[in-house]
């Protein structure tokens, strides 16, 4: 039970128009301080002072990653609590909250827009670009490794890029799906499957961020140095959750927590690295928890990227079986 005059602090703290739209946003997914300036239509300043106050109420929760900073609701706590009543009970229909979801549709299109353009650019060498400073064969291997020899029925691979993992793993699925939203992309992996002689997985056009569930249900989902390039990680995770068959499981592919700037300004990432706090958090909010964790470090000390791989499987499987 919170102090009395703390709890007076987080009330003080919410109990404002814009605080209140900030939250009822932040229940949508992550955001940094730019997306919501965007969407609010409020100078950096305002909204930062705005952000702060909830973050020091516990309301909200700061995770800095290099020069930027992402904000996402509290997870646990008097004010995560709080938050979540108070956003149970904001009118959707309300004009400034319509408003703000039409803004924040509009900010995240446009950052799809974006990575689109770069895979577009970079489809010819993607393959080459993702061996700069990674272990590929290592994770590779493991992620090989990581469904235990089984031959399931159907896998999914969300963010299929040039389709490397469909035809890495073409023995261990019976029907194997790439989705992605860059046709330059697909154009490349229908290309490396027909050329590997791969008759049973196919290549689809599609948003990985909020995919069709007819294209499910899978027995594993695979996604592979997919969600840097997402704001709200936790999000698309949730999403590719609705394809998952019951007892399912996803193998994520992603490197750790780094301050290689140049990757968001040069390379279209959104977030710099996933934390093992951040994937178990978004795990369990989308009813999965990691079964198994990887680091693959790299050789690099100064200038290279660690490598992470998690199996997540059905939380309430697991939970049945128990």
């Amino acid at each position: 039970m919170a102090d009395l005059g703390e709890l007076v602090g987080v009330l003080k703290a919410a109990g404002e128009g814009t605080r209140l739209r900030l939250l009822a946003l932040l229940a949508d997914g992550d955001h940094s301080v730019k997306d919501l300036t965007e969407i609010l239509k409020q100078s950096q300043p305002r909204v930062s002072r705005h952000l702060k106050l909830l973050a020091d109420a516990g309301l909200i929760q700061r995770n800095a990653e290099g020069a930027w900073a992402y904000y996402g609701l509290a997870e646990d706590g008097d004010g995560a609590a709080l938050a979540q009543w108070l956003i149970g009970r904001i009118d959707g229909d309300h004009p400034d909250r319509r408003r703000d979801v039409e803004r924040q549709q509009a900010v995240r299109a446009h950052q799809q827009e974006q990575a689109t353009q770069y895979f577009a650019k970079v489809a010819g060498s993607w393959d080459l670009l993702k061996t700069l400073h990674v272990p590929e064969e290592a994770v590779e291997a493991a992620v090989v490794e990581a469904l235990g020899g089984r031959r399931v029925d159907t896998l999914i691979d969300l963010g299929t890029g040039t389709g490397r993992m469909l035809e890495l793993l073409s023995g261990s699925y019976k029907r194997g799906i790439g989705l992605d939203s860059s046709r330059e992309m697909l154009a490349v992996a229908r290309s490396r499957l027909a050329t590997s002689g791969i008759g049973h997985a196919q290549v689809r056009l599609g948003d990985i961020g909020d995919p069709d569930v007819v294209v499910g249900p899978a027995d594993v989902i695979v996604i592979h140095q997919v969600l840097h390039y997402f704001d709200d990680p936790g999000r698309m995770l949730g999403q590719a959750r609705r394809l998952l068959k019951r007892g399912g499981e996803m193998i994520i592919v992603d490197f750790a927590p780094h301050n290689l700037e140049f990757l968001r300004t040069e390379h279209a990432h959104r977030r710099l690295g996933l934390s093992q706090a951040q994937m178990s958090g978004w795990a369990a909010a989308a009813g999965l928890e990691i079964a198994q964790t990887r680091e693959f470090p790299s050789q690099d000390n100064e200038n290279g990227l660690t490598v992470c791989l998690w199996r997540l499987s059905d939380q309430v499987e697991r939970n049945s079986n128990a």
